[in-house]
């Protein structure tokens, strides 16, 4: 495992070499993509992308939790948060290190 991570500008620059656009267009068009799924999610929509996984954004309920170092229960609030499915294309990738 290399703990590299993958950020906006690596994917322009992806975009750039594989596409063959210009580096503002790649850029501009990664952006675009992103606002596009994050809008998508803020409206309560799933986002698939086939061969890769799903995101969507679940409820959770109302909890009573414990602080583990005084032992003094909590409430916690009810909130969203995402939730990321991989897919068996990409859950098989990641298994065979392909």
């Amino acid at each position: 495992m290399t703990g590299r991570t993958i950020t906006r500008a690596d994917l322009a620059e992806a975009v750039y070499e594989e596409v063959g656009l210009s580096r503002n267009e790649s850029s501009d068009l990664v952006e675009a993509v992103l606002d596009e799924m994050m809008d998508a999610l803020v409206n309560g929509d799933n986002v698939k992308i086939s061969s890769f996984g799903s995101l969507s954004v679940r409820e959770k309920g109302e909890r009573v939790g414990r602080n583990p170092k005084t032992g003094v229960e909590v409430p916690i609030l009810p909130r969203k948060v995402l939730v990321f499915r991989a897919s068996h294309v990409l859950k098989d990738r990641i298994n065979k290190g392909a």
